[in-house]
């Protein structure tokens, strides 16, 4: 199937998108924090859990303020915040797409069984939705990452198993909708089983929607490890991320007098997600069809 075909859905998509302005921005600084990431060891000469003395040698360098050997000068243990700000990206980037990976395999089975199938099944699953959707978010993130111990992946599963119930309801609206279309009931006349309705004919035309919700999830997932972290329930020291090199924040002194130990890492949190929903806004705007 030529989906880029000129003239089709995804090349009129396609065309919005690049005619966005803030949706290029945004890609431009997914791919940003994607490539920082990605490239952490080579952009600076230190190790995230490298500590660094004062002069004499006798003292960690704590809280040394920006200088040309570290140009965001150094936390409470006299480590290089730029570079654990670069290896936080890792983290960060880590959770917030695996997560969304997981809740998005789970959503769209659960979406496209209920959809597809209704009736008994239907009920049973989108009660199962609505029980999960019912809880505080957050609530269910602290307790699952309490009662277990606190790590990256932890973390991961955590956000992926609670965040799946947006994608579910979605997939199972855009179903709904597109089973009773003609295509649809010319393959079932022709003798076609349901995975092959499924697979061919229903996969393929929820997949716009879907990564609309795939980049609005990312960026929710940013800032719920970024809470977790904050919280204390969420990635561990010395394992660096943005949440939780924002603990310090907590101290009045810090917030006074110390601002590179946390305007760094709020303001890249700050700008991956506003990077992403800019993408997500795009993404949504190029696939609408009343465009």
């Amino acid at each position: 199937m030529q989906i880029f075909q000129k003239n089709s859905f995804y090349d009129l998509a396609y065309r919005r998108f690049m005619r966005n302005r803030l949706a290029i921005i945004g890609a431009a600084i997914t791919l940003a924090f994607v490539f920082i990431a990605v490239f952490a060891p080579v952009l600076t000469p230190y190790g995230p859990s490298e500590f660094f003395f004062s002069a004499d040698g006798t003292t960690y360098s704590r809280y040394a303020a920006p200088s040309g050997a570290h140009l965001l000068g150094t936390d409470a243990l006299g480590r290089d915040v730029l570079t654990r700000i670069l290896y936080g990206a890792r983290v960060t980037i880590l959770v917030a797409f695996s997560a969304v990976l997981i809740s998005t395999v789970i959503g769209t089975i659960v979406g496209l069984v209920a959809g597809y199938f209704g009736g008994i099944v239907d009920g049973v699953l989108m009660r199962i939705v609505d029980v999960v959707i019912s809880f505080p978010v957050l609530f269910l993130l602290i307790s699952i990452s309490t009662i277990l111990t606190p790590s990256v992946w932890i973390v991961v599963f955590a956000i992926g198993f609670v965040r799946w119930t947006n994608t579910a309801r979605l997939v199972r609206g855009e179903v709904l909708r597109i089973k009773e279309l003609d295509f649809v009931s010319a393959a079932r006349g022709v003798g076609s089983t349901s995975t092959k309705i499924i697979l061919r004919h229903i996969i393929p035309n929820i997949l716009a929607p879907v990564m609309v919700q795939i980049t609005i999830g990312t960026a929710q997932a940013v800032l719920m490890e970024a809470s977790l972290s904050f919280l204390g329930v969420g990635v561990q020291q010395p394992t660096p991320s943005w949440g939780n090199m924002l603990i310090d924040a907590q101290r009045s002194l810090v917030l006074r007098e110390m601002p590179w130990i946390w305007i760094p890492p709020g303001t890249v949190t700050l700008l991956l997600v506003l990077g992403i929903y800019f993408l997500g806004d795009g993404l949504r705007d190029a696939f609408d069809p009343k465009q």
